[in-house]
C-alpha cells in the first residue's frame, strides 16, 4: 500500500503540496525515507536491503520519467536526487540503529 501510494501521487495531476520553500523535495525525501526503513524492518541481511535500496531508487527515476510522459506533471532530476536521499536515510535509520519497529509492536500486542 506505501508502494502505491508514492505512484499515485506521484501520477496524480494535483498532488499534495507542502507550503514549505522546497515542501516538494522533501515529500519525496520523507516519503522514499519512510518506505525503505519500513520494507528494512523485516530484511535485515546486507543483500536483501541492497536490492530493497536499488528498487526504491529505481522507483524514483522511473516515476519521474511517467511523470514527464503524463504532460500535466514535470521531469525533475532534483526529484531523483531527493528520493535516492530518502533512501539512503531510510537505510541508516533502519535496524539496528533503531529498533525494529515490527519486532517492538508484535512484543507490546502480546503482552
Amino acid at each position: 500500500m506505501l508502494v502505491l501510494a508514492i505512484i499515485a501521487l506521484s501520477l496524480t495531476p494535483s498532488p499534495p503540496h507542502l507550503n514549505v520553500e522546497q515542501g516538494d523535495k522533501l515529500g519525496h525525501l520523507a516519503a522514499y525515507g519512510l518506505v525503505t526503513l519500513w520494507f528494512a524492518q523485516p530484511y535485515t541481511a546486507l543483500r536483501q536491503r541492497i536490492w530493497l535500496a536499488a528498487g526504491m531508487v529505481a522507483l524514483g527515476i522511473a516515476l519521474e520519467y511517467a511523470q514527464r510522459a503524463t504532460g500535466y506533471r514535470s521531469f525533475e532530476v532534483a526529484d531523483m536526487m531527493a528520493d535516492a536521499l530518502g533512501v539512503a536515510i531510510g537505510w541508516l535509520l533502519a535496524p539496528p540503529r533503531l529498533p525494529n519497529l515490527l519486532s517492538w509492536t508484535k512484543n507490546h500486542l502480546s503482552r
